[in-house]
């Protein structure tokens, strides 16, 4: 019984996280068309500047006062200079979608260089509430009870920023028909941009999030990306809830699949991405 509650604990908790990061990753691709293959390294540079501000006294809840902003402004900028000026050149929305993932794949060589050029294949960590508790008979670390609570305000925060402010009623018109949302007077480039910028701090939070209870690395973006994807087709593409509910069984079928053999972790996923493929081609919650 322990076990099964380790397993569904800590599954939730990474399920959280990784919700988090393709929920930045669908708000990219459903409004903006922008399959973002450098998206992990948000987190990647997030996780690590996190621990260096812990590191140098900052309080680890503060970091995210930095980290989000600062991830929030990289991407808004991002999406007001490269990929607007590669809407404008490209000939049709299919061009458009090739010629901007090309692009994030170059932002992710420049951005995992960066990372690996200041802080090497060195893991760095820090202590933050890394005590345990009893659940049920399952042991707990505290800090990734916190993490998975803060997760969840993250989820709900914007789920309410989607569905109550105008904004968001935007940026769901925008998902809809880009056209028949300008002419409804919504500002598609600004809300493609502040998508963009939205979708860098959701991955932000989760770089923290792993900060407080993991050592990350400067090479951990990638494998976030490829989960966040895995996520993102599970759920749905371009399903904020699917996303949500995606990165929940990918959590506990990591955890269940780790218990075994932690070699098998990546393929039960690719597995799980197959037999949906076949089953339900537009995922769980796709439309």
């Amino acid at each position: 019984m322990s076990t099964v509650v380790n397993i569904v604990i800590y599954g939730i908790i990474m399920g959280g996280i990784y919700g988090l990061i393709a929920m930045g990753l669908t708000l990219q691709y459903g409004v903006g068309k922008i399959l973002n293959v450098s998206h992990g390294e948000f987190l990647m540079l997030s996780a690590m500047t996190s621990c260096v501000l812990v590191k140098a006294g900052l309080h680890p809840l503060l970091s995210f006062v930095i980290c989000l902003p600062a991830a929030f402004i990289i991407g808004f900028i991002l999406n007001i200079t490269i990929y607007r000026y590669l809407r404008k050149v490209s000939k049709d929305d299919a061009t458009y979608e090739s010629n901007a993932m090309l692009m994030s794949f170059g932002l992710y060589f420049i951005l995992s260089n960066i990372g690996l050029k200041i802080w090497g294949t060195l893991s760095l960590s820090y202590q933050f509430f890394s005590y345990p508790v009893k659940i049920f008979g399952a042991t707990i670390a505290v800090n990734r009870l916190i993490s998975l609570g803060i997760a969840m305000v993250f989820i709900v925060a914007f789920f309410f920023f989607l569905n109550k402010t105008r904004m968001g009623k935007s940026i769901r018109a925008t998902s809809q028909s880009a056209t028949g949302a300008a002419m409804m007077g919504v500002k598609i480039n600004r809300t493609m941009a502040i998508c963009f910028g939205v979708g860098g701090l959701l991955a932000a939070a989760a770089g923290v999030l792993i900060s407080m209870s993991f050592a990350p690395t400067a090479q951990i973006g990638l494998s976030n990306t490829v989960i966040a994807l895995i996520v993102v087709v599970l759920g749905g593409m371009g399903s904020i809830p699917g996303a949500v509910l995606g990165g929940v069984l990918i959590g506990l079928v990591g955890q269940a699949v780790s218990f075994f053999d932690t070699s098998l972790v990546t393929v039960a996923y690719y597995l799980m991405i197959i037999i949906l493929l076949l089953l339900r081609p537009k995922g769980l919650l796709g439309r």
